[in-house]
């Protein structure tokens, strides 16, 4: 089927830090409570800010990566948001050109790309506190770097004065006269969202979310021209999509962990479940929730198990219940923080050693910070209920976390970086258990 050629816009910018999700966030919540119909989307594999888009807007928002995600994939997810708004936008990742694999032209994951394969112009966000009229320069270079990407106007942020954004305009004006500057933004020390080592802290989190979403509403609208940016939004080409599942259910029953600990899983992958057929249903491990006895399958998508190990450690009905479905055979799959949980044991980050679920045969420890960060293709090393051996898929490795032992034991995945190098095998799988550091986003 061909998906709906929804009207969006990308914000995105020149580099990471520049302010691109406080300006999404406000410019979704000033066009909901403007009663505009507008939906978002992230670019990449980020699990965070969506929470923060759903909470501004009042939509689930989607993630889309090129990269990682068959074409028809993405095709669908877009499909869905032209069906619930009038206007999407889609907040990009890292720098504009910042892709998977150095050099690559095709299925990079930057925003770049994205913004090729939708057809939406651009809005470049520069960070221009510590420029003057060289800021025109780094707007002209993102300008005339690819042909085939519109930068359809730019905003700058963390303005000192209004002088300072005088000389910021008329550099544009002077330099570049096609390409807008749609609002100065004032640097506000109050919109800067807190941050620990995977990202921002979570939006459930966030002790003042729905005051810091509204203060962000009122200074887009004080300072950035939105009738401007909201008429720059371009009709998206049309694609074709498909309904095809990420991965396949793991069972006809499956729990899914879901709380602080287990906060990262994508929406996708329960939704093609459910549309697969399978019954989802969620429990809090921190809260003492048991899952149902009857599930076949219980998922443990990543998190941060390694802020509350302690907590965990005394979750007895979590762990014995692991235990007992692995003993008739249920499947337990975990990913990245789900699979130290379900490990021998986890030290925090203070050094205390707090035992897990020990059902496979990996320690980890926070206390030891070593990142691992990328993107990664594996193929299944065996039949399991992902697959059966050979399958491929395509995700995402982030975590801090040092392995201080994995096996003996079979291992779940071979697993290869962006570029195609080798990385040998990756997590391990015991009878009906399994699990790895890598969070899987599709098939390939």
């Amino acid at each position: 089927m061909t998906s709906g050629n929804a009207r969006g816009i990308i914000i995105a910018a020149p580099a990471s830090g520049c302010g691109k999700t406080t300006v999404t966030l406000g410019l979704l919540r000033y066009l909901s409570r403007a009663g505009q119909s507008v939906a978002s989307a992230k670019a990449g594999p980020d699990y965070i800010d969506p929470a923060f888009h759903a909470a501004a807007s009042g939509r689930s928002c989607p993630n889309i990566d090129t990269w990682a995600m068959r074409p028809q994939a993405a095709a669908t997810a877009l499909a869905g948001l032209a069906g619930e708004a009038e206007i999407v936008v889609c907040e990009g990742v890292m720098g504009l050109f910042d892709g998977a694999a150095s050099g690559s032209t095709e299925r990079d994951g930057s925003t770049a790309d994205l913004a090729r394969m939708t057809g939406w112009p651009v809005v470049l966000v520069v960070d221009a506190r510590a420029q003057a009229a060289s800021a025109a320069a780094v707007v002209r270079g993102f300008a005339s770097h690819a042909e085939d990407v519109t930068i359809g106007g730019v905003i700058f942020n963390r303005i000192g004065s209004e002088r300072h954004g005088d000389i910021l305009r008329g550099a544009m004006t002077e330099s570049l006269p096609q390409i807008p500057v749609l609002g100065c933004l004032p640097r506000l020390d109050d919109l800067e969202l807190p941050e620990r080592h995977l990202g921002l802290v979570l939006a459930g989190e966030h002790p003042e979310l729905e005051a810091f979403l509204e203060r962000a509403a009122d200074w887009i609208g004080e300072h950035l021209d939105v009738p401007a940016l909201a008429d720059l939004a371009a009709q998206g080409h049309d694609l074709l999509a498909s309904k095809a599942v990420a991965f396949p259910p793991l069972g006809q029953r499956i729990a899914v962990a879901r709380d602080e600990a287990f906060a990262f899983c994508y929406p996708r992958t329960l939704e093609g479940w459910r549309d697969a057929g399978a019954e989802v249903t969620a429990f809090s491990p921190l809260a003492g929730e048991a899952f149902p006895d009857d599930a076949d399958a219980i998922y443990l998508p990543g998190g941060y198990p390694e802020l509350h190990a302690g907590q965990l450690a005394e979750c007895g009905v979590f762990f014995d219940g692991l235990r007992s479905a692995a003993g008739r055979g249920a499947c337990l799959y975990g990913e990245c923080g789900g699979y130290m949980v379900l490990g021998a044991a986890l030290t925090d980050a203070d050094g205390q050693r707090h035992a897990m679920a020990n059902l496979l045969p990996v320690e980890t420890s926070f206390a030891e910070r070593k990142l691992h960060l990328g993107y990664r293709r594996v193929t299944l090393s065996a039949d399991c209920p992902l697959g059966t051996a050979g399958d491929a898929y395509r995700g995402h490795e982030f975590h801090y976390t040092a392995i201080l032992g994995e096996g003996p034991g079979e291992p779940l995945f071979q697993a290869w970086d962006a570029e195609g190098r080798d990385l040998g095998n990756c997590g391990s799988r015991a009878g009906s258990v399994m699990g790895s550091f890598i969070h899987l986003i599709d098939a390939e």
